[in-house]
């Protein structure tokens, strides 16, 4: 089976391409690291490439890259790929510090691809904007929630980690408690995107960057319900929602099945579960606005 190992880059296509770039850089913290003329490529302080833009006619996420093990043999996983009927080729240099990639395209629509070899992009750098350490996660609206959770359980090895309700889930790939999340919407689209960032200090310090650019904080700080991480929410100049989070629960070791235990977990141990209720949003915080989970 294939086994993603952690999320590498989003592709997000924007009508205005200098607009996001100024963004990325000046608000959130991204290093521009090359440039051509339809699209620019950013890297996080420590100098890993985590952003793609594009430049076109609606905004999106187009694509998503996911390590694998650096023994991973691509024959084998295009073998696999194709046995599932899913259409699917061996691309190289697709981006800077990406030799080799498998390429294909998910159910929803958005490109995936696979690489086992990445360098650094950029040099560290100092904290500006947000500085995120990575980026953590990506949330889609999809049509059925059932049939692409299926899909990247069965295909690509995600494990579930929670669900609120029957229309949210939570899906991981290594440690983290999620990597995608998919919400049930009349079409396919992106939610939000998620940036981790180091401590509470430096969640403190993004709420003061947004404040300063007199960009409104859209939800937060809470301490969400499932995945327990304190974050931020605010919207980007295409009117993608942003977060920027710290402490999401980790599961250490799959055959035990529970997250690192923290003090705020309301479960003893905290396992995968089906959320109901006012937790399934948050455990402290202010609600979020009536349109948070519905798609207009």
């Amino acid at each position: 089976m294939i086994r993603p190992r952690r999320i590498g880059h989003a592709v997000f296509e924007t009508p205005d391409l200098e607009r996001k770039l100024a963004y990325y850089a000046e608000i959130v913290g991204l290093v521009p690291v090359a440039r051509e003329r339809d699209r620019a490529f950013l890297a996080t302080r420590l100098g890993q490439l985590v952003v793609e833009l594009r430049r076109s006619s609606e905004a999106r996420c187009g694509k998503l890259t996911f390590e694998v093990a650096p023994n991973a043999d691509f024959a084998e996983m295009a073998r696999e790929l194709t046995a599932e009927g899913v259409k699917n080729e061996i691309r190289s240099d697709t981006a800077p510090g990406l030799p080799k990639v498998l390429t294909f395209d998910d159910p929803k629509g958005t490109t995936i691809e696979l690489f086992s070899e990445w360098s650094y992009v950029a040099p560290n750098q100092d904290v500006v904007g947000a500085g995120p350490l990575k980026l953590g996660h990506v949330a889609f609206w999809v049509p059925d929630v059932n049939a692409i959770a299926a899909f990247y359980e069965r295909v690509l090895g995600f494990r579930v980690s929670d669900w609120i309700g029957n229309f949210f889930v939570f899906m991981r790939c290594n440690a983290d408690h999620h990597t995608v999340n998919f919400i049930t919407g009349k079409e396919a689209g992106i939610h939000h995107m998620a940036f981790e960032v180091k401590d509470f200090s430096h969640l403190q310090n993004a709420c003061d960057v947004l404040g300063r650019r007199n960009v409104p904080i859209a939800w937060g700080p809470t301490r969400l319900g499932p995945g327990h991480n304190i974050a931020v929410f605010h919207r980007n100049p295409d009117d993608q929602l942003i977060e920027f989070y710290c402490e999401l629960d980790q599961m250490k070791d799959e055959a035990l099945g529970y997250f690192d235990p923290r003090p705020w977990h309301r479960d003893r141990p905290q396992r995968p579960k089906v959320w109901e209720g006012e937790t399934a949003r948050m455990i402290w915080g202010l609600p979020p606005g009536a349109n948070f989970l519905r798609r207009e």
